[in-house]
């Protein structure tokens, strides 16, 4: 990427850009990649700037602030994990819950590690509390609505809160050993309890 600041290039051959994403977009995914690969700590200027291909003048042109450089990085984040949300498949069924949670892991592996060191970050920073509380909340719905849908019956937050606690320790899993397939055996255990759940509650309706 050619830097408006620097159109000759006088400052040398700089990294390509491996995004798809153009100008500030691009930006902030970079800046999700070094978070993803050193925690936030490590999220300054001179990281996006070498990670993105572009000048650190750059970095600050778009941003002005570190503080506001980690906010926008945060609330992308959190855009794009929920348009890339594993429970909302369209699917009513218990064979389709969570049906792309694997690959969710395997596609966007810097986005997944991005939102746990963000966890982790939030224990020592409250001013992030609210970005990871929008963002679980919005988990917490769509597990609830799904399950709903799927047993076809009202899901207490209990339920809908452990389903939701394997789903995101598989995630984890699978981002730290890889073993997709230990994932998707896992998978297919909670779909049989769920099956189960569902099947009771039909006898209980029947009775």
């Amino acid at each position: 990427m050619t830097d408006p600041a620097d159109p000759a290039g006088e400052r040398g051959t700089r990294k390509r850009v491996t995004n798809y994403g153009t100008g500030r977009v691009a930006l902030l995914d970079a800046a999700v990649r070094v978070v993803a690969r050193g925690g936030l700590r490590k999220l300054t200027y001179r990281a996006v700037a070498e990670e993105a291909g572009v000048t650190h003048g750059l970095v600050v042109h778009h941003f002005g602030s570190r503080d506001t450089l980690i906010a926008e990085a945060v609330d992308h984040a959190v855009r794009s994990s929920l348009r890339v949300n594993a429970l909302d498949t369209g699917t009513d069924t218990v064979d389709g819950f969570a049906a792309g949670l694997g690959e969710m892991v395997e596609t966007g592996p810097d986005l997944q590690a991005f939102q746990y060191e963000l966890l982790l970050e939030a224990r020592r920073r409250p001013e992030l509390m609210p970005h990871l509380r929008a963002l679980y909340e919005e988990y917490f719905d769509s597990a609830r609505r799904r399950l709903s849908q799927v047993l076809s019956r009202p899901v207490d937050r209990g339920l809908s809160r452990l389903v939701f606690a394997a789903l995101e320790g598989l995630v984890l899993h699978q981002l730290v050993f890889g073993e997709r397939e230990v994932t998707e055996e896992a998978l297919s255990e909670l779909r049989a309890l769920l099956e189960g759940l569902s099947e009771d509650a039909g006898d209980s309706a029947g009775s």
